[in-house]
């Protein structure tokens, strides 16, 4: 099972360093927020899972002390989308919004595939895989918003839903990383007796 989730691990984490590149790459010609952190979450997801492939031999201590940094790890996307936010609203131009829907439309693909490829891992050691199944959970909610995002701004001509989006975005991240924490420190616990 851990060879299995080892190579599961190694897969997503090169999935999500691909699409990081493309989306950021998009985000910064169109001038997105929701794609900016969506990028920099797949920057994250990449970084966690590279970590937990690494940490699978690990201790159960060493696991749950690792699954407590992948919970400030995934505060990154957050504080990257303030940012940018605090960017978008000093000149709110709204996204195009075509490539806006195609790129989260991506993303989505890239992300189903990694839900469900680790799916079936998000109870195996505990804090580290269920941090990874949290990141490709929330990114599939966070890219079919993006996609509605594109549709809504072709309509509105407006900076405000692609800013809501990257809001939610980091809102999420803060959850999962809340969510994580929880989890490693019951785990540490548990370890020390």
């Amino acid at each position: 099972m851990k060879t299995n989730l080892h190579k599961v691990v190694i897969i997503v984490a090169v999935l999500n360093l691909a699409y990081f590149g493309i989306e950021f790459a998009v985000a910064l010609s169109i001038g997105s927020v929701s794609l900016f952190a969506d990028s920099v979450d797949f920057l994250e997801d990449s970084s966690v899972n590279f970590l937990i492939a690494i940490a699978l031999g690990w201790s159960a201590t060493g696991r749950a002390r690792l699954g407590m940094v992948l919970a400030g790890i995934l505060l990154i996307p957050g504080l990257a989308t303030l940012w940018a936010a605090w960017g978008k609203f000093m000149a709110p131009m709204p996204p195009a919004s075509l490539p806006l829907s195609l790129t989260g439309a991506g993303a989505l693909a890239i992300n189903l595939s990694c839900a469900f490829m680790l799916a079936r891992f998000r109870a195996h050691s505990g804090s580290l895989t269920r941090a990874a199944f949290l990141s490709a959970r929330n990114d599939t909610v966070a890219n079919v918003a993006i996609i509605g995002t594109g549709f809504v701004t072709a309509y509105t001509h407006s900076a405000w839903p692609d800013l809501i989006v990257g809001l939610g975005i980091a809102a999420m991240n803060v959850d999962a990383a809340r969510e994580v924490w929880r989890a490693a420190r019951t785990e540490h616990k548990a370890a020390a007796c």
